[in-house]
This record gives structure tokens, C-alpha cells and sequence, in this order.
């Protein structure tokens, strides 16, 4: 936390990192991003997270639905838009419990998830978090 707070940062700060971090990716995936809707909520709901078979709330951190870009055809038109889901109470905890600061750790969640949209691997993943870094 900076010097000062006293308040744990709500999800408006959340979605401005968010933002931020979407920013910097270079333009060969920020151009398939503009369609993808960013949602920041306290926890992901209850049937997302029996689905996922996730006891814990605080264990979600974030979470993409939709479909990665290259599996999109004009018969997926009418479908819900693609979303990145950022877990504003799990992130927090996990940025307690870790240390490292706010904007590193939602950078990490948002890369990670935008991985899902395009269908990276975790190694690309890791990969674009350095350059965005």
C-alpha cells in the first residue's frame, strides 16, 4: 500500500492497472483485444467456481471466458463477447501474502488471461509479461 492508505484498493484501481498493462502489449495483440470486456468483481461467482471444481474463492485470481482467436468462425456470431474476469478480493489477499506490488501482480493476472485468448502457452505467457514488463 502507499503511504497514506487506508483503504484497500477498490476496482476501480484494478481495472486502471488493468488498463494500463493492456496499453503496453504490442499492437499485434492489442488490435484482437478491443472486442474483449474487462469485468472486475469481488470473487468469481459460485457456479464458476463448482465449475472449476475451486472450494476457495481467494484461490481464483482471475479468469478468461470465451473463445481463443483462432478458434472464432462467423458460426460463433450471437454468443457472449469474450471477457477477462479480474478477482479484485483474491488479488488482494494474494498481493498481502506475496509481497510483490499491486501492478506487478494484476499485470501478471491480465497477461496471463489475455494468454487464454489468444491460446498461448504459459511459456509465451511469461514471455509477453517481460515485455510488457
Amino acid at each position: 500500500m502507499s503511504e497514506g492508505q487506508t483503504l484497500a484498493p477498490d476496482a476501480d484501481r484494478i481495472e486502471a492497472i488493468a488498463r494500463a498493462t493492456i496499453a503496453k502489449l504490442p499492437p499485434e495483440f492489442a488490435r484482437h483485444l478491443g472486442d474483449v470486456v474487462l469485468r472486475i468483481e469481488d470473487f468469481a461467482e459460485d457456479d464458476i467456481l463448482a465449475e472449476m471444481g475451486i472450494e476457495n474463492p481467494f484461490e481464483l485470481t482471475g479468469l478468461y471466458t470465451g473463445l481463443p482467436v483462432g478458434s472464432k468462425s462467423v458460426d460463433h456470431s450471437g454468443t457472449m463477447p469474450d471477457m477477462i474476469h479480474l478477482y479484485r478480493r483474491a488479488i488482494l489477499d494474494e498481493w498481502v501474502e506475496t509481497g510483490v506490488t499491486l501492478e506487478a501482480l494484476v499485470s501478471h493476472v491480465v497477461i496471463h488471461e489475455i494468454g487464454h485468448h489468444f491460446g498461448l502457452s504459459d511459456e509465451d505467457m511469461h514471455a509477453l509479461e517481460e515485455m510488457v514488463g
